[in-house]
């Protein structure tokens, strides 16, 4: 199976996470250096989380399940 050209997705500028303008090769993936900061000061200050789920396994809950 060849690929012709219109098989082949056009090229698009990837953008900036944070303000979605394109980035800029110095700052990548980012367009600035205030971007950029403003990315690892969410890191630093746990701005960025995983939210922790109810998980009923007994053994994280401290419930011994050695009964025979």
């Amino acid at each position: 199976m060849s690929l012709d050209d219109n098989a082949i997705a056009p090229f698009r500028r990837a953008r900036c996470p944070m303000c979605k303008r394109d980035e800029i090769e110095a700052f990548r993936p980012f367009c600035s250096k205030r971007c950029a900061d403003s990315d690892l000061s969410q890191w630093l200050t746990g701005g960025y989380a995983v939210p922790a789920g109810d998980d009923d396994d007994p053994v994280l809950d401290g419930e011994d399940n050695l009964s025979a």
